[in-house]
Parts: C-alpha cells; sequence; structure tokens
C-alpha cells in the first residue's frame, strides 16, 4: 500500500497534524478501494504526498499549473501530489459549520478520490464525487472516534 505524507507548510490557520495524518492513512485505505474508472491508479502509486499551504502559495500553483487565477481549495497532481489551502479550509469549515481539520481531511478525501478516477468537471460527476467523499469522510471520522 502507497504510504501518505501530510506536511503543514503554513502558519496562517492552526491545524492538529497527527489527526490529519492519522485521517488520512485511514483515507487512503478507503479511497484506494473506490475507482470511478476502473483503473485504480491510486494502487500503482507508492506514495501520495500532501502540502498544505496558505491562500498565497495556492493561488501560484494554481495560476502555474492550471492557468486559472486566484486561490482555490485543492489542486491533485496525477504523479501524487495534493496542494490544500488552508485558509480556504478555514474559511469554508465557518460557512459550513465544521471544524478546519474536517474541512481539510475532505479535501485531503477529494485529492485521493482525483488520483483513483473521479472528476467534477460535470455536474452528475460532481454529485458523485461529493457523494463518495462524504461517506469516506464519515466513514474515516468513525473509525478514528472508535480508536
Amino acid at each position: 500500500m502507497p504510504s501518505i505524507n501530510v506536511q503543514n507548510r503554513q502558519r496562517a490557520v492552526p491545524l492538529h497534524l497527527p489527526w490529519l495524518r492519522r485521517l488520512a492513512l485511514l483515507a487512503l485505505e478507503k479511497c484506494r478501494e473506490d475507482s470511478a474508472d476502473g483503473q485504480f491508479a491510486l494502487r500503482e502509486l507508492a506514495e501520495v504526498e500532501v502540502a498544505i499551504v496558505s491562500d498565497r502559495v495556492i493561488a501560484d500553483v494554481h495560476r502555474r499549473f492550471m492557468e486559472i487565477a486566484g486561490p482555490t481549495d485543492v489542486i491533485t497532481f496525477d504523479h501524487g501530489e495534493i496542494v490544500v489551502s488552508a485558509q480556504t479550509a478555514a474559511h469554508q469549515a465557518t460557512e459550513f459549520g465544521h471544524t478546519v481539520d474536517q474541512e481539510v481531511a475532505l479535501y485531503i478525501i477529494h485529492g485521493l478520490l482525483h488520483l483513483n478516477g473521479y472528476d467534477d468537471r460535470s455536474e452528475g460527476d460532481a454529485v458523485r464525487m461529493r457523494r463518495a467523499q462524504e461517506r469516506i469522510l464519515q466513514a474515516c471520522l468513525q473509525q478514528l472516534s472508535i480508536v
């Protein structure tokens, strides 16, 4: 099974990194078994890198690699790198009424699902992906509460 390495590369938003690392490992296990295209590409990766960054950094990545201006929540690269914005997560967590750590966890799951063939470009695909990521997040949260 591939490993997952979660690094906090920002200082603006306090995070519970040990909890996020435990959740990411559980999510990796669950996402490996959930392929949208039947390719199970996540199984082929030796390692997944998650970088939690500021809005400024993710906006730069967004512009350089996708030619889109401004920050976003999460960007996934096929080689196994997931870039997450802590500041966007903090804003969204407030809007949706849950913790920043849970929002970051959702972004990590979102990235893992992208690596395993999920896409969210069409509305139907986006709905399917949101359902999968919510199901996986809830399963991980339940498992963490037992441990």
